[in-house]
């Protein structure tokens, strides 16, 4: 076997590969000879069949078999000996193949690209410190309130946080239009789920009442015919209704599984929930600060090949979310265009993460992949019973040693960048997180 390697551009290579013709034309043989043993064609006894009859009918087709077979394991061989890791499947191109002569074939591919992270001391990483208040317990205690809030009709103008009952007609230039009317519709003011502008002549109105809503559909709406226009609503107010928010009691605690210790013990609860939000987020913060800064300091010239297999599993998961929604699976394909970026970056990512853990030798900590796992199942109403499947499962075990990797990554760099702590609230961290 013979090979010349060419560098075309980039990551891209190009091997010229000969196979000295006695294999490939012994490789038909041998293989001509057992389709003789088992062909029936009618004048022959069974494992009777004349080589030349075989040759003469299965040839060609034989020979393309064993030609892309050739191609095949020859490639390997050849990357082997040229020390070469492609980045993806190649291409074969079967430049000569005649028998007596010696096979020539081409295979174009891509390779991994040389990385060396740089700028690591450089980079400089906040480091959020937060403190968890009574003031932000009492404040996720009024949430879990309003989740199990209901509603009441009140004799009173409408605020914020109230829910109103509404009629309304939409029309543009005097004229009504699609979609622009409904009845008895249910609208919470203060979520701003309808056009920009509509909720807040609603502040203040009161049951009965006849409120004139002025508004612009805004320019990417989605109805084509929408977009831009000046819309006017008659809208009727037939009701008013507020939230009517259940005690904080025994009972409310039991809502969320706490039997004993009453309102103490899910405040304990609670705050033992926000804590493990917020640890997840601070550390999700950090982590993309630190990944944001390693994209500025190392651009990376990556495999198409790459890319394109994290598109399609980036297409996937579109494809499943919209599925969980409801959207059944009536999905159309998207564009490949609206996930290059992110399948770009997160190669990226992948790479110099990739070649910090390799530099490093760096290797899963048993003791983090542990922690890990806890506090996944932390979450779970029996974590023991959590921690047993993923102890039980390796695909899991397998995933969360990389993730226990890649964090390894992440501090190894914080050792080496430029560290500030910063204090900031917990509704600071966690409103930007939402």
């Amino acid at each position: 076997m013979q090979v010349s390697v060419e560098t075309t551009q980039g990551l891209e290579r190009r091997l010229t590969i000969t196979v000295p013709a006695d294999s490939v034309d012994s490789a038909v043989k041998s293989r001509l000879q057992q389709l003789a043993k088992t062909q029936r064609i009618n004048g022959f006894r069974p494992g009777k069949v004349p080589v030349s009859v075989i040759q003469k009918r299965f040839g060609q087709a034989v020979r393309q078999e064993v030609a892309g077979d050739v191609m095949q394991q020859n490639f390997y061989q050849a990357v082997m000996q040229e020390n070469i890791t492609p980045a993806g499947m190649p291409k074969f191109e079967l430049t000569k193949d005649q028998r007596g002569e010696d096979l020539e074939f081409v295979a174009s591919f891509e390779v991994y690209p040389e990385v060396e992270v740089k700028g690591v001391d450089e980079i400089e990483i906040e480091k959020p410190v937060v403190e968890i208040t009574d003031e932000d317990l009492d404040n996720m205690m009024e949430t879990l309130q309003k989740q199990h809030a209901t509603w009441k009709e009140v004799k009173r103008k409408a605020r914020k946080d109230d829910r109103v009952v509404i009629d309304f007609v939409g029309k543009i230039d005097g004229e009504e239009f699609d979609g622009g009317k409904a009845e008895d519709f249910t609208l919470e003011l203060g979520k701003d789920r309808m056009i920009p502008g509509f909720e807040k002549p609603l502040v203040g109105a009161k049951k009965d009442e006849d409120v004139t809503v002025e508004v612009t559909f805004p320019e990417d709406y989605h109805a084509e015919a929408l977009k831009g226009k000046d819309a006017v609503f008659d809208v009727k107010v037939k009701k008013v209704e507020g939230q009517q928010l259940p005690d904080v009691d025994d009972e409310f605690a039991k809502l969320f599984g706490v039997e004993e210790g009453g309102v103490e013990a899910l405040k304990d609860e609670v705050r033992k929930n926000m804590q493990r939000e917020l640890d997840q987020t601070l550390k999700a913060n950090v982590k993309e600060d630190v990944i944001a800064k390693l994209l500025e300091k190392n651009e990376i010239d990556v495999p198409q090949a790459m890319v394109d297999q994290e598109v399609n599993a980036l297409r996937e998961q579109a494809k499943q979310r919209f599925s969980q929604q409801g959207g059944g699976q009536n999905m159309p394909d998207l564009p490949a265009e609206l996930f290059t970026d992110n399948a770009k970056r997160r190669v990226s990512i992948g790479l110099i993460l990739g070649e910090i853990i390799k530099t490093n030798e760096l290797k899963a900590d048993e003791e983090k992949v542990n922690a890990l796992i806890e506090t996944s199942a932390s979450a779970y109403e029996d974590p023991q019973e959590v921690i047993d499947y993923y102890k039980n499962n390796d695909e899991l075990m397998q995933q969360m040693q990389n993730v226990a990797l890649e964090e390894q990554a992440i501090e190894w760099v914080l050792d080496k960048a430029k560290t500030q702590e910063v204090t900031k609230a917990f509704d600071e961290v966690m409103n930007k997180q939402a």
